[in-house]
């Protein structure tokens, strides 16, 4: 027979059970509506673009502005029989390596030039200068320099985008509310403890403006740089269309493109926001 305590004990065990895989579930749903949520606003977003391109295109009936219809077609004769797969691998690792490099330089450049007056004033000027010089120049410079390999490419585009990453951090760095560094201070952290736990949780959203930034530009200056000097990916495959004077073919790559660039914002950014959203709000 079991007493009215075990009973009033298996009872309270069941309600705290009950509530706990609620405040599991319940935030994962959530989170899982408000993805779907996205999901369609932004396939509703295309679907809209892709009928006003489809009537225009109709109403144009221009050999020059192709269909939307038609660039699918493209699109799907290039995957199948041409070889857009391997060209989009190719420049996507080209924008990968040139990405991670152009935000690590400019985030410790940026961080060092907000932080220190001195070296800021020492560098100022050259970072104005790298700022204003066209990325053509840079690219031609660096393939006269280095000649016509993969290194000279990396190097090229990591130098028209570390400016405008540094810009962005030293910003940032101007603005770390010293009252939580003089906090760290008394309760003696460690410096790198200081940096990670206090310092840079604060320039996280201009480390994400900086990241989207730099992404939209560090593929168009790839496109450039393998258009000049490269025999493989995307640049080379719209160099060679444009040849042929194939305007479906271009837009055909450009769609391509623009719609893994999408993917990698909805899976790489989108849960980086949250994730920084979630932790300021605890915070």
């Amino acid at each position: 027979m079991k007493t009215l305590h075990d009973v009033s004990l298996h009872v309270a065990s069941k309600t705290v059970m009950k509530r706990l895989l609620f405040a599991r579930v319940l935030p994962l749903s959530l989170v899982t509506h408000e993805a779907t949520r996205w999901l369609l606003a932004r396939l509703a977003n295309l679907l809209a673009v892709g009928i006003i391109w489809q009537a225009v295109a109709w109403l144009v009936a221009s050999p020059d502005f192709p269909s939307c219809i038609a660039v699918l077609s493209s699109i799907h004769f290039h995957i199948t029989q041409g070889e857009m797969l391997l060209n989009l691998w190719v420049t996507l690792k080209r924008v990968a390596v040139s990405f991670v490099i152009s935000m690590l330089l400019g985030v410790l450049i940026g961080v060092l030039m907000g932080t220190y007056t001195r070296f800021n004033k020492l560098t100022d000027t050259a970072l104005i200068i790298a700022l204003n010089v066209p990325a053509l120049v840079t690219i031609l410079l660096c393939y006269i320099w280095f000649g016509l390999v993969e290194s000279a490419a990396i190097a090229a585009v990591v130098l028209n985008k570390v400016p405008t990453v540094v810009v962005m951090i030293r910003e940032g760095s101007r603005v770390v509310d010293s009252d939580l560094l003089a906090v760290a201070k008394v309760y003696r952290l460690s410096p790198g403890r200081t940096f990670l736990k206090v310092f840079l949780p604060q320039l996280y959203p201009f480390i994400m403006a900086s990241a989207r930034s730099g992404l939209s530009l560090i593929w168009k200056i790839v496109l450039v740089v393998e258009l000049l000097g490269r025999s493989d990916g995307v640049g080379f495959a719209l160099n060679t269309q444009f040849q042929y004077f194939d305007i479906t073919g271009i837009l055909a790559y450009t769609c391509a493109f623009i719609s893994i660039i999408l993917c990698v914002e909805a899976v790489v950014f989108r849960p980086i926001d949250k994730l920084i959203a979630r932790g300021g709000a605890r915070g």
